[in-house]
């Protein structure tokens, strides 16, 4: 869901993804592509989706990861 977000809506996708500072540089880059990219390059206005979603994508991997270390902290490394 927060995937679908962040490719139609870039900055909220990554708000409610928890990534407000990301949000702001991606609504930054938001202008400047779509300012751009309208006279000049019109598929530079992708530019901020796909920030987004890459974005989103290292955040919940880092997510992942972490959990997996705290398991591992917990419980042990798992049998061989």
């Amino acid at each position: 869901m927060v995937y679908i977000l962040a490719a139609l809506l870039p900055p909220i996708g990554l708000l409610v993804n928890g990534q407000p500072f990301a949000a702001i540089l991606n609504l930054v880059l938001l202008v400047i592509c779509l300012v751009i990219g309208l006279i000049f390059f019109p598929p530079l206005a992708l530019l901020p989706s796909v920030h987004a979603i890459i974005a989103v994508s290292m955040k919940r991997e880092q997510r992942r990861h972490r959990e997996i270390v705290e398991a591992i902290e917990r419980h042990g490394p798992p049998p061989m």
